[in-house]
């Protein structure tokens, strides 16, 4: 779970998914090599690193601060429950967390530009997962896992969250027809989580939630309809390369407009 390169997971992952998206695409013209999919491997193999760092600044100075402000009874009544119920609650207050903070990420101007970046993805598969600015992943990272360890949730149940996050996260971007039936309702699927990439106006601003989508029926942004999307991304100039989606957020994605210059008046006649 700490580890800063955890090649093991990913390469799990990646035969896992590679052939299941050959199996059963949802796209079946689309291409393992789509636009830009080395641009994601870099982000798969080091944009952890960055994360598990910040997170650990993050969410150990919160701590630090937070821990003082919750009654002892509160975390020894969360620790006395089984571990299955710990990990239902879990999984349930970390996704409250992460639909908020999400949310917030779309809604304030600045936060949506390093948020923008995650959006650009145009063809969604399982390296889609991972094209996510730092700064936008550790801070909603953070706002899911926080309350776990505040509320003083087992190390068990937190782990079994994480792990579901984790393989949730790349399922839901996949590029598979795999749908759960009545369950998607209940489970997060790529028919759930697509529409929140989709480029479609009725979509915009929907499925917040990571897991739950009743998350997102509560908060009034649920959207699912029978069929998928035509098109994914956004119509703002996002960069496609590593280095420079890192910094687009800090820099002006327009040059400034030139000056207005009156003309001058004409010459009256003599």
């Amino acid at each position: 779970m700490f580890d800063l390169i955890d090649f093991k997971a990913m390469l799990i992952i990646a035969l896992i998914f590679i052939p299941l998206e050959q199996l059963l695409p949802l796209h079946a013209e689309q291409s393992a090599t789509r636009r830009h999919w080395l641009n994601d491997v870099f982000y798969l193999l080091f944009n952890g690193i960055v994360i598990k760092l910040g997170m650990l600044l993050v969410i150990g100075s919160a701590m630090f601060v937070m821990q003082r402000f919750v009654p002892e009874a509160l975390t020894a009544a969360v620790q006395s429950q089984p571990l299955w119920l710990q990990a239902i609650e879990a999984l349930l207050v970390a996704d409250i967390g992460f639909y908020l903070a999400h949310r917030a990420f779309h809604a304030v101007p600045f936060l949506w530009r390093f948020h923008a970046i995650h959006h650009s993805i145009e063809e969604m598969d399982w390296l889609a997962a991972h094209r996510i600015h730092p700064v936008d992943q550790i801070l909603t990272k953070s706002a899911s896992l926080l309350p776990l360890f505040v509320l003083g949730f087992s190390g068990e149940a937190v782990l079994i969250y994480v792990l579901i996050f984790q393989w949730q996260s790349v399922f839901i971007h996949s590029n598979t027809r795999i749908t759960f039936g009545p369950l998607k309702w209940l489970i997060a699927s790529p028919q759930f989580h697509h529409w929140h990439h989709a480029n479609e106006r009725q979509a915009y601003d929907k499925n917040f939630a990571a897991q739950l989508p009743i998350v997102d029926l509560i908060g009034g942004t649920l959207f699912m309809p029978q069929h998928m999307p035509e098109k994914y991304g956004v119509d703002e100039p996002v960069p496609q390369l590593y280095h420079q989606q890192l910094i687009y957020p800090f820099v002006a994605v327009a040059e400034p407009a030139a000056p207005i210059v009156e003309a001058a008046p004409a010459a009256k006649p003599e």
